[in-house]
């Protein structure tokens, strides 16, 4: 390839435009790279290095532009929209790190109203007025304009499969990078999106303080309801430079459950450090009082000698190490309350329904 030119696609990024070559060198380079197979054209006035197109994928005919993976295909067609374009939909949810964009999916660029751009083969276009390809609209997010997170999850909500619609906008607002409110002030310039009421519903409990679909189950079936107390979520604790958030906590019963589900902490590993986590809290204050450290855990020591008569040491059988931990090991006594609270974890494993964890 002609020095120069290979100059151009590598600060590209493996994507090269005829316009930015035909500045340094004759038209005919980009022209006869192209016919020798050491560019590809995948779109109009576009091409790429031909090392970044799968070797089984050169075919005789056809577009290109789909055998591409998906950063260069961003990349492409960014080039081919000229500045006239951002990365929109479910193509910014990858963008902003909410949501990783399948092979398959075909890339969306929200566009100014009028510009002339028509959709390609695996290649979105969405027209909008009123779009300002500037802030506050669009942001830069590694070199690509990107509409707002809010729009984009509003945006990316109906063109989801249903089950993963729930998924980004969780992780959106469990990740800080935006809050129910503000994705709640996108919606409302949507009046007519399909799933509107799912999606408002979702907001409504993820403002309560869920932060997980097991969560939102509970509230909807468990935690609701005549005899419940009330219960704080999210409650938020301190111990040491450590900030933690309580789940589900009843702050006059003392007692908070932990809603993370199999999903989250199925492996024992990942259990192993879920009740590292959890020891610092069982030894400091929590909202409702001073919690006094339990008693020692029986996959690491063995416990208090039996029939000792001692009440702050309950009996422990010895558990293997990746076994699940004796249910007794999770309480914690309180010195003004008649019973101990327990700090349990609901899961919801395959055939099981989730639980609180809690008992007396």
């Amino acid at each position: 390839m002609h020095p120069v030119l290979r100059s151009l696609v590598e600060q590209g990024g493996g994507v090269l435009t005829r316009r930015a070559a035909v500045q340094v060198v004759p038209p005919w380079v980009p022209a006869h790279a192209d016919r020798v197979g050491q560019l590809r054209r995948v779109l109009p006035g576009v091409y790429v290095d031909a090392a970044v197109v799968p070797a089984a994928a050169h075919p005789a005919g056809g577009s290109t532009f789909p055998l591409l993976d998906v950063a260069h295909r961003i990349r492409a067609a960014l080039a081919w929209a000229q500045g006239r374009a951002a990365l929109g939909s479910h193509t910014a949810l990858d963008a902003w790190g909410v949501r990783g964009q399948p092979a398959g999916e075909p890339v969306c660029l929200n566009v100014v109203a009028g510009s002339g751009l028509r959709p390609r083969a695996h290649l979105k276009i969405h027209h909008r007025e009123g779009l300002a390809l500037e802030p506050p609209q669009v942001l830069s997010r590694d070199g690509c304009p990107v509409v707002r997170l809010e729009r984009a999850l509003v945006d990316a909500w109906p063109l989801l499969p249903e089950p993963d619609r729930p998924a980004p906008v969780i992780r959106a607002v469990n990740d800080r990078l935006t809050t129910p409110q503000r994705i709640a002030s996108a919606l409302a310039a949507v009046p007519r999106l399909t799933g509107r009421a799912q999606l408002r519903t979702l907001l409504d409990r993820l403002a309560a303080g869920c932060r997980s679909p097991l969560e939102i189950w509970g509230h909807d079936h468990v935690f609701t309801g005549p005899g419940m107390p009330a219960f704080l979520r999210q409650a938020r604790i301190v111990v040491g430079r450590r900030t933690m958030y309580l789940d589900v906590y009843a702050e006059r019963e003392r007692v908070n459950v932990e809603l993370d589900g199999a999903t989250t902490h199925g492996d024992p590993r990942q259990r192993e450090i879920d009740l590292r986590r959890d020891a610092p809290a069982r030894h400091r204050r929590h909202p409702g009082g001073a919690v006094r450290p339990p008693p020692p855990d029986p996959r690491t020591r063995p416990g208090p000698p039996r029939g000792t008569g001692d009440p702050r040491h309950p009996r422990m059988d010895r558990r293997p190490v990746t076994g699940a931990p004796h249910p007794r090991s999770r309480w914690c006594d309180l010195p003004d309350a008649g019973h101990p609270p327990h700090v349990g974890r609901a899961r919801d494993g395959p055939g099981g329904t989730a639980g609180t964890g809690c008992g007396r």
